[in-house]
């Protein structure tokens, strides 16, 4: 067999062959695992709602998004209506995310009609390992920085002790406590917002707002939330595993 020529177009089209091929396996891949990411997905984002609400019997309203604006930026919040088996509101899920030490850090809150914080989990985050990553625990009932069961207002934002709050932030990781408890404070932000009336509507979010939240669960259909089709099917992937090589040297 005769060896192929070294030429300009001979490398062209050797070049082009191998990168459409590579495309094509890509594009292949990407569609086999496209629907298993998004099942797991919605599951994941099932289970952190009964989570957070602290109940497994449960339905959810379809998700409401809010727009705000802080410092210039808009920011997305999605709110789910969560009720009981016999329909009475128990309060609301929020998904609220925040630019922390490592990148973006999802986090999903519970709040009850009287404003009380039910439970959090961290959907995604990028921080350090062994630090940052102790959100995940650290302001839960059994951590030292426990927000949980805490009354939330507009007037008195959650803040760390170094800023003259009263939660104790993770150790060698205050820019990381800083940004949960943003996320967190968002959250209840958003949650107040949607609780008002003010669903889908884009508002400026510069100062505490002081209003009353009005849960009165007029938030549409409930489909039953015992499954990961039933919560936000274009819920995308979550990252759970939050490996970060940055070193948390500054987050102190």
């Amino acid at each position: 067999m005769k060896k192929l020529e070294s030429s300009l177009l001979n490398m062209v089209v050797v070049l082009t062959v191998v990168a459409a091929v590579a495309a094509g396996l890509l594009a292949w891949v990407n569609h086999v695992t496209e629907g298993p990411i998004s099942l797991q997905a919605q599951k994941t984002l099932a289970d952190g709602i009964k989570a957070v609400m602290g109940c497994d019997d449960i339905t959810v309203a379809a998700p409401d998004s809010i727009t705000k604006d802080y410092d210039g930026k808009k920011s997305t919040y999605v709110v789910y209506t969560v009720k009981d088996n016999g329909g009475n509101e128990l309060g609301k899920a929020v998904e609220s995310t925040v630019m922390a030490f490592g990148g973006e850090m999802k986090v999903l809150v519970g709040f009850n009609r009287d404003n009380v914080i039910l439970g959090y989990r961290v959907l995604e985050s990028a921080e350090t390992p062994g630090l940052g990553q102790k959100a995940d625990t650290w302001f839960q009932k059994s951590g030292k920085g426990c927000i949980v069961g805490r009354r939330m207002s507009s007037d008195a934002p959650l803040k760390v002790n170094k800023d003259n709050g009263d939660v104790d932030a993770i150790t060698a990781s205050t820019i990381t406590s800083r940004a949960f408890l943003k996320a967190v404070n968002r959250a209840f932000d958003a949650y107040i917002n949607e609780s008002d009336g003010a669903t889908g509507a884009s508002s400026k979010a510069d100062g505490a707002t002081g209003a009353s939240p009005k849960a009165d669960g007029s938030t549409g259909a409930s489909p039953k939330a015992d499954g990961a089709t039933d919560v936000n099917p274009k819920e995308k992937a979550v990252k759970t595993d939050g490996k970060s090589s940055d070193k948390e040297r500054s987050n102190k």
